[in-house]
């Protein structure tokens, strides 16, 4: 064996331990999650990065806008 190998199996067999030591976990129902894909958005005002206030009218295209919603971990 190559002196990385033996470390290599015992960091796989210690993953394997404990993934078999995890509960399931409870399915994830994602209509109940926010807007979905497709779905109309309400009207609304935010502020960006800068402190100017944004509705969805000011920063529709004519293309309309992509607009994402993006929630950190440390909610």
């Amino acid at each position: 064996m190559r002196p990385h190998q033996p470390a290599a199996f015992v960091l796989l067999l210690l993953l394997i331990v404990t993934a078999q030591g995890q509960s399931p976990r409870e399915p994830i129902d994602v209509d109940a999650l926010g807007p979905q894909v497709g779905e109309e958005l309400p009207d609304f005002s935010l502020p960006d990065q800068q402190g100017v206030v944004r509705t969805l009218d000011d920063i529709m295209g004519p293309r309309g806008a992509l607009i994402l919603f993006h929630r950190s971990a440390d909610w």
